[in-house]
């Protein structure tokens, strides 16, 4: 279990709290939110070429569509990576 420095459950509340307080102290502004480090994250791995399957169990995923629907602006890299070599197959022959 987690707690506050003043003893109290770490509850979403105090975990956002002190995520703001935190990113104001960075000068990254206070309108981050935690879940922003998660798609961060998809973001990161999806630019590196890491393929979605693995993205979606490092995550927690159940299956991969789960990362394809829900943060499919992160993986764009790797949709457009796809396009081309099938763009590439299909107009070499």
């Amino acid at each position: 279990m987690f707690c506050t420095a003043a003893g109290q459950p770490l509850d979403a509340a105090n975990v956002r709290r002190s995520f703001r307080a935190v990113c104001r102290a960075a000068g990254i502004g206070p309108d981050w939110t935690p879940r922003e480090l998660r798609h961060t994250f998809v973001s990161l791995m999806s630019d590196s070429d890491v393929a979605v399957e693995e993205i979606a169990r490092l995550v927690g995923h159940a299956s991969s569509k789960v990362t394809e629907t829900v943060c499919r602006h992160q993986l764009r890299p790797v949709m457009t990576t796809g396009a081309e070599k099938m763009d590439a197959l299909l107009t070499s022959t």
